[in-house]
């Protein structure tokens, strides 16, 4: 099969189209699925292994990747499964996560898998499971949002930020959306109430506060958000990692009782994916793509990823 392989740290041109040989489901796989896959997409996650972040060195490996296909959501077809699947069959349409999308068959855990929302294409399945799982579970489990409290939405433009915008909203929060001037169009055109333009205005000066600040992209920091925020409210932080300073304000934070930022990494499990299928299918989320990139072009999606000013998601066509 081919895949989009790297075999060394480094930049986006390590990632090349390899052949090598397909999964298979081995006797410890009873629970697991061989899939066609027919599209995957890009998430920040396969940026930082493919350069190397010193801390993914421990787990993945020191000098070169133990793992050398990355990819973590999927969308395509069964092809087949283990004796213990009960919930897909042969042939059945399926979206979720799992390790090494970036290929023309992956081999995935059932309990990590749905099936493919009605209405939506495999391109727009697959831009899903790792940046609307995040939202909705930061939102919902970290934050507790409720019914008729203010969210700002930092980085909205992005893969998680424009998933949280629509989840916000889907749990009947008042939402404010900081994004750049170009995307604040569309942006308010996904639900949010209101819109600010990060390059004119600073949201944390503005004397407005919030009950959840939801920081989708980690830029700010954490002392600088507090600001807007209320008493009691919620900051989530979905990814601190991009800023250094970030973990040392959050410890300084807490040894003085400070314990309102929340932090995770999102988990895929079938009741939640039923969650986002259901607001799909009910209209009230819709992935936005802003490119798909075919399978042997897969380094030029690392290099537009990590120049981080995607708008929405980018994706991998596998397979038509």
């Amino acid at each position: 099969m081919k895949a989009a392989v790297y075999r060394t740290y480094g930049p986006p041109e390590v990632v090349t189209c390899e052949d090598i040989p397909a999964p298979v489901l081995r006797p410890e796989d009873s629970k697991r699925m061989l899939i066609r896959v027919h599209a995957a997409s890009m998430n920040p996650f396969d940026v930082l292994y493919r350069s190397g972040f010193l801390p993914i060195r421990f787990d993945q490996g020191w000098f070169r990747p133990k793992a050398p296909v990355l990819g973590i959501d999927v969308a395509g077809t069964v092809l087949a499964a283990g004796p213990e699947v009960t919930r897909f069959k042969v042939g059945d349409a399926v979206y979720g996560g799992c390790f090494g999308a970036h290929a023309e068959v992956v081999r995935a855990g059932e309990g990590a898998l749905a099936p493919l929302p009605q209405g939506l294409s495999y391109e727009e399945a697959a831009a899903l499971p790792t940046v609307a799982l995040t939202a909705l579970q930061g939102l919902r489990d970290l934050a507790g949002l409720r019914p008729g409290q203010t969210v700002l939405v930092n980085g909205a433009a992005g893969g998680v930020g424009h998933m949280a915008v629509q989840i916000a909203k889907a749990l009947g929060a008042e939402v404010t959306a900081v994004c750049s001037g170009p995307n604040l169009g569309w942006v308010q055109a996904l639900g949010a109430d209101h819109v600010i333009d990060y390059t004119r205005d600073d949201f944390t000066r503005a004397g407005k506060r919030y009950d959840v600040i939801y920081d989708a992209v980690g830029k700010r920091a954490y002392l600088e958000s507090t600001r807007a925020l209320k008493p009691n409210g919620v900051i989530v932080l979905e990814n601190p990692l991009k800023v250094r300073s970030q973990l040392l304000q959050l410890g300084w934070s807490a040894l003085r009782g400070d314990n309102r930022a929340k932090m995770h990494l999102a988990n895929a499990n079938a009741n939640d994916l039923a969650a986002i299928s259901n607001l799909c299918e009910t209209g009230q989320l819709r992935p936005v793509i802003d490119k798909v990139y075919p399978l042997d072009h897969t380094s030029d999606a690392h290099r537009h990823v990590e120049r981080g000013h995607t708008k929405g998601k980018v994706v991998i066509g596998v397979q038509a």
